[in-house]
């Protein structure tokens, strides 16, 4: 089986992921910036409303990957939330200032994750030895890392996506991420023999509102929000039959 798990940013993404056929949805909030961590409110509705796997992004902020240790405190609270809140797992990772998986504040996240599954999200595409850096990360207990094979779009790093296929075994989930559309999931699931994939499937939704006065804050256009067709779309291109 091949799974699509779509990264969701609202309890109403969520939903859309679910009845578009993803087979797990990773949420988080302000997509465009790359995602934080959601909201208490955002994560329990969905852990209600959800029948299908919740993963939730526990990023403090914006930017980089390389936290201070009140930013370590904090993260280590989120998960604690996600875990009393029956979420499934979190997509979590942290960089030392040169470039490397950080093993000291990595194992305390998987450590305070103990039950739920744990993924390694896209940090890993800053690293510059990713060959190294997975190892580093199957030793420390994830379950997948989210990649685009360190370039702008899976499709483009296609052929580093393969080699870590390869090089992970059975061990870890190697998930290819960044671009993937309908029209190139399938040749991408060729091209690098991997089992799961993660897209967003977000379309921008025209404003609810009537009038803007001038929109002098910004916030006039309407919002950003999975698309249930793009999601039924990515699942059924994934369903064919792949090469041999």
């Amino acid at each position: 089986m091949v799974l699509l798990e779509v990264a969701a940013n609202s309890v109403a993404s969520a939903f859309a992921a679910q009845e578009g056929g993803a087979g797990r949805v990773e949420l988080c909030a302000s997509l465009d910036e790359g995602g934080v961590t959601p909201s208490h409110g955002t994560i329990a509705l969905a852990r209600e409303g959800l029948d299908i796997p919740l993963y939730v992004l526990v990023r403090p902020r914006a930017g980089d990957f390389v936290y201070e240790n009140a930013e370590v405190e904090a993260m280590l609270d989120d998960i604690a939330h996600c875990r009393a809140l029956g979420c499934d797992g979190v997509v979590i990772g942290a960089l030392t200032a040169e470039g490397e998986v950080d093993a000291d504040s990595c194992a305390l996240f998987v450590r305070a994750a103990e039950g739920m599954g744990v993924t390694f999200h896209r940090a890993f595409d800053l690293i510059a030895d990713k060959r190294a850096a997975l190892e580093t990360i199957v030793g420390l207990g994830f379950e997948r890392v989210l990649t685009s094979g360190g370039m702008a779009t899976a499709v483009a790093g296609a052929s580093t996506i393969a080699q870590l296929v390869t090089q992970a075994g059975d061990r870890i989930v190697v998930m290819p991420g960044a671009g993937i559309e309908p029209a190139n999931v399938a040749d991408l699931r060729d091209a690098t023999r991997a089992r799961e994939f993660h897209a967003s499937a977000k379309r921008r939704l025209p404003s609810a509102m009537r009038r803007v006065a001038g929109d002098a804050l910004g916030m006039g256009a309407g919002e950003t929000r999975t698309d249930v067709a793009t999601v039924r779309a990515l699942v059924a291109a994934l369903a064919e039959r792949p090469a041999r």
